[in-house]
């Protein structure tokens, strides 16, 4: 009998659409399926979830929920994460201090100024678990969906020696975007898709063997309701030459080009059909909704006859875990330490490749160099990543600094010194959620 554990388990919808995908499969039909949060209210709708689930799918499965972690972990096969290190009230500083000095964030949960500062809150807490993991499940492999996806995997990777891979819906999502555009079934499409987390790239995407970008260039610039629909990576794709992965909404913020200006921000992060609009407040407003009417739903949902479909869907975690247990082999793109897998990318950073994986473990794949037009935005990002986890890691306010020095977006609007009075005072904000800092002062 498999062992599976979520940690972070009172996400509204995630836990339970992934629970019904996993049973599907035989070999996992019977797991026991451990739910764990900090949030008692949040803990009890997935426990009730899950156990609807079993109940309408009669399967042989067992729930087992607790606040305790090393309760949670003991014993565990495989372990999925999905904390979010403070609400709100506490993250929408990391968006409404850079505003305050002109860096306009959209969604800010991954890199950027407010991804670092949202990595220094988790990465402790995400070590934490890894480290437990090492004492109450060794051999476990950890699928981590909490973001910022690089920085976390990477220190996880970094201090402890767990078998782990970061999750990210853009690579399958895009590769099915792209399809639809050019009116082909994923099943006659292969890509091979390679970079940093929501900044990979399809190096090559084919339609039954066949180069297919010609084909995307054509409807991206004779259809305007695609180009209108992501219109940055539209942009981008017509001018570097390659798909990157990941919406406008977050692109926009990885790259020196599209959100330096109001007139930019107007011209391309506003008017987008496939994201929200680029103005700050609209991911403010949207989470603190969220935050407010999830109850409601969940009455909603159990207020259903048959609250969901049992047929399986398509998240990468439930067909990992069955090749995990001996079922068929999947390849997927995941979160892995960089040992040598893209050759012009530093050592051991995050990097996002194609991975296969079997009863062994993990196999990620050998890519080779990136393109020299795609190169400078994924080294850049990669390098303010191994500044900002070094900092969390070693508590130096300094180093927070210069990793936000090197941000792109930031880098565009502001200068230096604006640059260290903008991170102090998002230091000083955050001094009850850093205690690994000694000292919050850059100097």
């Amino acid at each position: 009998m498999t062992k599976i554990t979520f940690i972070g388990a009172g996400s509204y919808g995630f836990t339970r659409g992934l629970v019904r995908d996993l049973l599907t499969f035989p070999l996992l039909t019977d797991a026991t399926l451990c739910l764990m949060d900090i949030n008692p209210e949040r803990l009890e709708f997935a426990q009730k979830s899950v156990e609807k689930i079993i109940e309408l799918g009669h399967y042989p499965a067992k729930v087992e929920v607790t606040m305790d972690r090393a309760k949670a972990l003991e014993g565990a096969d495989v372990v999925i994460c999905t904390i979010l290190a403070g609400g709100v009230d506490v993250w929408q500083y990391d968006i409404l201090i850079p505003k305050e000095f002109g860096v306009d964030t959209n969604v800010g949960d991954t890199r950027g100024p407010s991804g670092v500062f949202r990595a220094l809150r988790t990465i402790p807490v995400m070590v934490d678990i890894a480290k437990d993991m090492e004492k109450y499940c060794p051999k476990a492999t950890l699928l981590n969906y909490t973001n910022p996806m690089a920085m976390l995997c990477r220190a996880m990777s970094r201090e402890t020696k767990i078998q782990l891979t970061g999750l990210c819906h853009s690579v399958q999502g895009t590769a099915e975007m792209l399809a639809n555009w050019i009116g082909a079934p994923m099943s006659e499409i292969t890509y091979t898709c390679a970079g940093i987390n929501h900044l990979a790239w399809y190096l090559e995407y084919k339609w039954n063997g066949e180069d297919a970008y010609p084909l995307i260039r054509k409807a991206i610039t004779e259809r305007p309701e695609i180009y209108n629909a992501e219109q940055v990576r539209n942009e981008m794709f017509l001018h570097l030459d390659y798909y990157v992965t990941e919406s406008s909404g977050h692109n926009s913020e990885y790259n020196w080009w599209f959100r330096k200006r109001p007139d930019l921000i107007e011209k391309y992060c506003t008017h987008g059909t496939n994201w929200n609009p680029g103005h700050y407040a609209y991911i403010l407003d949207e989470y603190r909704k969220r935050d407010h009417d999830w109850k409601d739903e969940a009455k909603e949902w159990f207020a259903k006859e048959t609250p969901i479909s049992l047929e399986r869907g398509h998240e990468y975690a439930a067909y990992i875990m069955n090749a995990l247990k001996g079922g068929e082999i999947f390849r997927f793109n995941g979160n892995v330490p960089n040992t040598g897998l893209i050759t012009n990318l530093p050592d051991n950073c995050t990097v996002e490749v194609p991975v296969f994986v079997d009863a062994e473990g993990l196999h990620p794949v050998h890519v080779g160099a990136l393109p020299p037009q795609v190169l400078p935005l994924d080294y850049t990002n990669a390098m303010v990543e191994e500044m900002a986890v070094e900092a969390a890691l070693t508590g130096n306010p300094r180093l927070v600094y210069q990793a936000i020095a090197s941000d792109p977006l930031t880098a565009a609007v502001l200068s230096l010194a604006e640059i260290q009075d903008m991170t102090q005072k998002m230091l000083d904000q955050n001094k009850d959620y850093l205690p690994q800092f000694k000292s919050l002062k850059i100097g």
